[in-house]
């Protein structure tokens, strides 16, 4: 009898314990803490966006539109996965792909990325691409420029652009552009010690299990492109000094990690034919003489705007957009858009103003009151969609709520985001929704 009940007791406990190795292997990842910093964190967007207008300058833009809305879906993903603790006020994550053949990616401090082209072609898989594009979010979320500045040669701000696009070309290419310069400050910005070359690792491993990528697909990325480089050795790698037993860290950090849900698209293989079928790309050395242009879009009209929006905040503010209307709205969202009719809330990014005076919204929700006819409600939500779709031509129907009034108005909340963050916000629209106090 003694033993039964020692079994029936092992027989609890078993579940607890295993749960309890669950949550402290889960919990054993390595933390990492940024260095000392005597920079300001506006100080990391303002040389950011300084050096990121000089590229788009003197860099060759690919602009296509498929190309470049799947790695801002990627990167948005990824940049929705960094701790909560490491995002800065200000930043802002953007994705942009640069028509050249060279294997390089380079993140600048406050968040503009870009991605080569041929970084993109040696990639054998997304979560491969997502590898590099997590490294160097991790880079950019640790502020590894400004804290590696901090401990060497102080630099002026508003004075590194052309230094720091020096770099991103590099070699012989990259000292015509930063011609004159005292000191190649892109160092700072761009290639870092083997320390911080190691917690990007192991960020960017953690950033991609949380974002649903295998972060083992990080280190499989440089297998293939140290094999893609051949004899003269991938730019990428060059400019990122091994800290030693780089792989096995991070298949062991990755040990430790649980993969959040399934970040891969579907899209890579039919995203890199496409590449592979247009004109070669360039190479640095005529990049750098000023002897290539930016492509022309080949889908679609206008400019685009690429923007990487903060996520939502987990706390929120409750206002009252119009006399009957009480609503509650994340923190980190203003009303950016107000009317007699109702009002939209929005992050930083989230809503702009078109080139022909318009106005449309990414991020963000609506809260409105627009006429119906009173007679069919399905065809007064069909045409109150159809109106808002003529200033954000992108928008696609994925659901909504709706309410008429007594006086034979529609009532709408209509929340948008973009397609590859909508697992992101949807817990949120409905927290706003299930807010909604109306008094008819």
């Amino acid at each position: 009898m003694t033993a039964r009940m020692s079994a029936r007791r092992y027989a609890r406990l078993l579940p607890a314990l295993v749960a309890a190795l669950a949550v402290a292997n889960l919990s054993a990842q390595t933390k990492i803490t940024p260095d000392k910093n005597s920079y300001s964190v506006a100080d990391d967007v303002k040389v950011g966006q300084e050096a990121a207008a000089e590229a788009k300058k003197k860099l060759p833009m690919l602009n296509d539109d498929r190309v470049d809305t799947f790695v801002e879906s990627v990167g948005a993903r990824l940049a929705a996965a960094i701790p909560g603790d490491l995002r800065h006020t200000g930043f802002r994550y953007t994705f942009e792909v640069v028509n050249q053949k060279d294997i390089n990616a380079f993140a600048l401090p406050g968040g503009p990325m870009f991605l080569n082209r041929g970084m993109i072609e040696a990639a054998k898989t997304e979560a491969e691409m997502a590898g590099v594009m997590a490294h160097e979010i991790a880079h950019v979320a640790l502020r590894h420029g400004t804290a590696q500045a901090t401990k060497g040669q102080k630099f002026q701000i508003g004075a590194v652009a052309g230094q720091i696009l020096g770099a991103i070309v590099g070699g012989t290419a990259g000292s015509v552009i930063s011609q004159g310069s005292q000191f190649g400050l892109g160092a700072y910005f761009l290639k870092y010690g083997r320390e911080y070359e190691r917690q990007a690792d192991l960020m960017g491993a953690q950033i991609m299990a949380r974002a649903g990528y295998d972060p083992r697909e990080m280190a499989n990325m440089f297998k293939t492109i140290q094999a893609e480089g051949g004899g003269s050795g991938p730019e990428w790698l060059s400019s990122h000094p091994d800290p030693g037993n780089r792989y096995d860290a991070i298949v062991q950090e990755a040990s430790m990690l649980r993969v959040e849900g399934n970040g891969n698209s579907g899209q890579f293989q039919s995203i890199r034919s496409r590449l592979v079928g247009m004109p070669p790309a360039h190479t640095a050395e005529p990049i750098a003489k000023g002897q290539t242009t930016t492509g022309g879009r080949t889908v679609g009209t206008g400019s685009r705007r690429v923007v990487n929006v903060e996520p939502p905040s987990n706390s929120y503010r409750t206002h009252q957009p119009s006399g009957f209307l009480r609503i509650s709205v994340p923190t980190n969202w203003d009303a950016a858009d107000a009317s007699a009719g109702g009002v939209t809330d929005a992050p930083n990014g989230g809503f702009v103003k078109g080139d022909n005076g318009g106005s449309a919204f990414t991020h963000g929700v609506q809260v409105g009151v627009a006429q119906g006819g009173g007679n069919n409600l399905q065809q007064d939500t069909k045409q109150l969609l159809q109106s808002l779709s003529r200033s954000n031509p992108d928008l696609r129907a994925a659901g909504n709520s709706r309410r008429e009034l007594r006086d034979g108005s529609l009532l709408n909340i209509i929340g948008v985001a973009p397609q590859s963050e909508a697992k992101t916000y949807e817990n949120t629209f409905r927290r706003v929704r299930q807010s909604l106090q109306i008094a008819d």
